[in-house]
């Protein structure tokens, strides 16, 4: 699920599914590190139309990619792929297109364009993936930078009224911020979920709260993390509480508290929810499978629980009495593409 080179979270298939949570959890690098460029230092040109961007809907990392492309307008220069939340051994699958094939790429599974790219590559299949359509190779698998580079180098392909998401004197805080974030809760409900030991799990566990309450903290007299509209901070912490309920407090037995019982984050966790871009992307559904049924080692009978209850994402949060514009001064997204609504039955 991540962009880890190993087998060591849910996105990548190095090792069986059973295998989670039976070894020392340990993220790994993004192995194919290239990026796409306006100026195709790397090798890799922004063009229109070039690229695909593989997901899953289950993953954090890859809805990174997925809302920040809803939100700079991207669908028409990017298009999207999105697999099957239940990958098994061989990687993920495109079984929820017709015959089992992206109808882009024409492979029936995302280890195709890595293969293409390095065969007998030994690390784990991961998303976010961006493949280059004409040769069908893998381009980067990196989720730290890709979507940095979206909101930069893919500029001249931004909506017009597109957000600025990564604006250039809010960089050291964003980065400040959004490093806390990933250390202690992006990765830290991870490292409680697989941890192999009592004392591994609790030193994690505390992390994951003592963020959250840093979080609530800073919160609790702004709206947004950093600066006064919608920032990649934003997004990087908006996926991981989006699932923190659904899988996180059960599943990853991050239990001292759910996100609904923090006034704070949860009147946040709704308002970004609420925000164009951001609740329609995400597909409950496909996290709740994915985590309850691939995590075999953790959770060996496969049973999907039935909670918790959605439709208070829909609910008034009052943020905006806070201040703060979502977009700056530009404009929300238009109507998420008909091909890629998610369906009703998987969100409130």
């Amino acid at each position: 699920m991540s962009g880890d080179g190993e087998a060591t979270t849910d996105g990548s298939t190095a090792q069986s599914n059973e295998a989670y949570g039976r070894k020392a959890f340990k993220r790994s690098r993004s192995h194919f590190a290239d990026r796409i460029t306006a100026d195709g230092a790397y090798g890799w040109p922004v063009e229109p139309g070039r690229y695909r961007l593989v997901i899953s809907r289950a993953c954090p990392w890859a809805s990174r990619a997925a809302i920040s492309r809803r939100l700079l307008g991207l669908e028409d220069a990017l298009s999207l792929a999105v697999t099957d939340p239940l990958q098994d051994d061989r990687s993920w699958r495109f079984t929820l297109d017709p015959d089992g094939r992206d109808p882009v790429l024409g492979i029936r599974y995302l280890h195709e364009a890595y293969d293409a790219r390095e065969k007998e590559y030994p690390g784990g299949v991961s998303v976010p993936a961006i493949v280059d359509v004409p040769s069908g190779r893998l381009v980067t698998n990196d989720y730290q930078q890709l979507t940095l580079d979206l909101a930069t180098e893919w500029s001249a392909l931004h909506r017009p009224g597109a957000p600025d998401l990564y604006p250039e004197a809010l960089r050291e805080e964003i980065d400040e911020v959004a490093d806390g974030v990933y250390r202690d809760l992006n990765n830290g409900v991870y490292r409680a979920g697989f941890a192999t030991g009592q004392q591994e799990y609790e030193e994690a566990c505390g992390d994951v709260f003592r963020r959250l309450a840093l979080l609530s903290e800073r919160l609790s007299t702004r709206r947004y993390l950093v600066g006064e509209s919608i920032t990649e901070a934003d997004i990087r912490l908006f996926t991981t509480l989006v699932r923190f309920d659904a899988v996180y407090h059960g599943h990853f037995k991050c239990n001292r508290h759910k996100l609904t019982e923090d006034p704070v984050l949860w009147a946040y966790a709704r308002d970004l929810y609420q925000t164009p871009g951001f609740g329609d992307t995400v597909d409950f559904d496909h996290v709740k499978r994915h985590y309850y049924q691939v995590h075999t080692g953790i959770n060996p009978t496969g049973i999907v629980p039935v909670g918790p209850d959605l439709h208070g994402w829909l609910t008034p949060h009052r943020r905006e009495e806070l201040g703060g514009r979502p977009f700056g001064d530009g404009t929300p997204p238009g109507p998420v593409p008909a091909a890629e609504v998610v369906p009703a039955g998987h969100r409130p």
